[in-house]
């Protein structure tokens, strides 16, 4: 007679402002492009469309269409290492809205592969509207995110949601490991 086990939880992670630095790397190339020195704290509550010029609009969002674009995004620091520990205890899926850019799916699919190897393509998830997905959790930095997730909606610390405060919320990657590993993990 077999046992089934129960279902470990399982947390669905966002990847364009959670374990990649897209605002960064679009921010830096829109910097580079028109000699302008905007920063994170330039954005504290707001997009970065909201603070462009509103001749810049176009060619912001070229940039972030460009087939290469989401190809060698940074990587936020500590996410590979707290996911791996993570895999461990927990079911992780990775979630990326890339429908809303999809010309995003192919170097997504690539830069995962090369900086979260560990993640397994099941387990990629490329869709429009989260609300599809089955998970216990969803880290994430867009709000709207959460609307009709079941889960819980953890909020991902990023300048445009910085004055959100109707979620609980993580700074960074050690909050995550704090949050679903405990305070004494060994590093």
């Amino acid at each position: 007679m077999s046992t089934l086990s129960p279902r470990r939880p399982r947390i669905c992670v966002d990847m364009d402002e959670v374990i990649a630095d897209t605002l960064g790397a679009h921010m830096d190339a829109y910097n580079r492009e028109h000699g302008t020195s905007l920063t994170k704290a330039d954005l504290t509550g707001k997009w970065l469309w909201q603070v462009v010029q509103q001749d810049h609009l176009e060619r912001l969002e070229e940039i972030l269409r460009a087939d290469d674009f989401f190809e060698d995004l940074p990587v936020m620091p500590e996410s590979q290492r707290v996911l791996r520990a993570m895999q461990e205890h927990y079911e992780i899926f990775i979630a990326s809205a890339a429908m809303e850019v999809p010309t995003s799916f192919a170097a997504k699919f690539r830069w995962m592969g090369r900086h979260f190897p560990f993640i397994p393509p099941s387990h990629m998830v490329f869709c429009g509207d989260k609300a599809i997905l089955n998970a216990d959790y969803l880290i994430d930095d867009n709000p709207r995110q959460f609307k009709n997730f079941k889960g819980e909606g953890i909020l991902f610390a990023s300048p445009h949601n910085a004055l959100i405060t109707s979620y609980r919320r993580v700074e960074s990657w050690l909050d995550v490991e704090k949050m679903f590993l405990g305070e004494n993990i060994p590093r």
